[in-house]
């Protein structure tokens, strides 16, 4: 969901210029920890995403992890030590469930850092984000999927829940928590998303997080993207980082264009794009996205991936690299979260960059992107395949001894 903590650069600057940040790694190794750890407390939701991984019911499952299961699951995670992962309570609609605030309070009592990322449902009120709040959660993540209400509402399949996610957000930040707002890259949201990034810069939230669509639950039955059009918008993302703070989730690639493009920056250069990076940027400067005041301080993406820095834990206490990679590696109920993460065959095949096959294996990025490991899945039903939405030529990068430069330095 988020990274709320201080972290280290692993990126010299070029000589000459300012040190700053290209992409980031944790402080610790992601062998022996995760950096974070989403736990879906439950399935149960009243919207009807077009999208949805966990393919959501009205009623939650009967062997959902309880409350005890749930106090086991935290007594895991604050094993790896400390500092702690962060820990994040995710759905479904997590305040379904009557026990939320007593959970985060039993994970904050532990040294967790929690977070919450609940759907935008009747129950997003006041009085339950004062809740959380009050039990110690520390960031909040929304979804907001469309920057109208019948844009939103149609993906969501639930008319209201642009105006309660919006309400929602609102009544968080008041109330001093960190927002994180989700939007999912997919063809529904395509011409939409410079239209959503302006609106999220005028709201106000913490991080804009773009989730590249993997094939995964109703997911599988939407209509896929181009590889073309996945760069286009993750430069357009990279651009939206000078106005308000962006990553993406299962766009991996993203790292690949953050290295790229602080290199061409440097040498006054421009990466040739398509139509689509094209009319996104034309869209964001008619809406004034990129004027007023500016981000002193790019976002830099972190180097974290599925089973390599993160973990889910699904609401039955299935341990998966990734919420969208549907793999397990185990069960919390019968081996311990640190075992499975550190020694599980998946786990540790996903941390070696080099048994990655087609065009991951063989690019010069592997060791900083790697590729999505759930699409790949998805598509292929081989965890190790090539991310088939990345556009990008192994070895077709011309600044190659820069490029060597920003990319070692990941390695030490």
């Amino acid at each position: 969901m988020t990274d709320p903590v201080p972290d280290r650069p692993v990126t010299p600057p070029p000589a000459g210029r300012p040190a700053r940040t290209v992409v980031r790694r944790p402080r610790h190794a992601v062998a022996e920890r995760p950096f974070i750890v989403i736990w879906e407390a439950t399935r149960a939701c009243p919207l009807a995403c077009l999208h949805c991984r966990a393919e959501a019911q009205t009623a939650r499952h009967p062997q959902e992890l309880d409350g005890a299961d749930a106090r086991r699951v935290m007594d895991q995670v604050a094993a790896f030590g400390k500092p702690s992962p962060l820990f994040v309570i995710t759905g479904g609609d997590p305040f379904q469930r009557a026990d939320l605030p007593d959970l985060v309070r039993y994970g904050t009592s532990l040294g967790l850092r929690v977070a919450v990322s609940p759907s935008g449902t009747p129950t997003l009120t006041r009085a339950n984000l004062t809740a959380v709040r009050d039990a110690g959660a520390v960031a909040l993540s929304l979804s907001l999927d469309g920057s109208t209400a019948e844009r939103h509402d149609a993906f969501r399949g639930v008319p209201g829940v642009y105006d309660w996610t919006l309400d929602g957000w609102r009544a968080a930040r008041a109330l001093g928590l960190k927002v994180q707002i989700n939007t999912t890259v997919s063809r529904y949201s395509l011409e939409d998303l410079a239209d959503i990034a302006a609106l999220v810069r005028r709201e106000g939230a913490m991080l804009w997080s773009g989730f590249v669509l993997v094939p995964t639950g109703r997911g599988e039955r939407m209509d896929q993207l181009t590889p073309g059009e996945v760069e286009d918008v993750l430069h357009f993302l990279y651009d939206c980082g000078t106005a308000l703070a962006t990553k993406t989730t299962e766009g991996h690639h993203f790292r690949r264009v953050a290295l790229q493009r602080t290199i061409l920056d440097a040498r006054g250069e421009r990466p040739v794009l398509g139509p689509l990076y094209g009319r996104l940027r034309e869209r964001a400067e008619a809406l004034g996205l990129f004027e007023g005041e500016r981000r002193a301080v790019r976002r830099a993406p972190m180097d974290v991936s599925s089973g390599r820095g993160f973990v889910f834990i699904s609401h039955t206490g299935e341990v998966h690299p990734s919420g969208f990679l549907p793999l397990s590696a185990g069960s919390v109920r019968e081996r311990p979260l640190v075992e499975i993460y550190r020694e599980s065959p998946l786990f540790v095949s996903l941390r070696d960059p080099g048994l990655l096959r087609g065009k991951c294996g063989a690019c010069e990025f592997k060791t900083v992107c790697g590729g999505s490991r759930s699409r790949a899945y998805g598509f292929t039903r081989d965890v190790l395949e090539a991310d088939p939405y990345c556009a990008y030529e192994p070895g077709t990068f011309p600044h190659r001894a820069e490029l060597r430069a920003l990319t070692e330095s990941t390695m030490r």
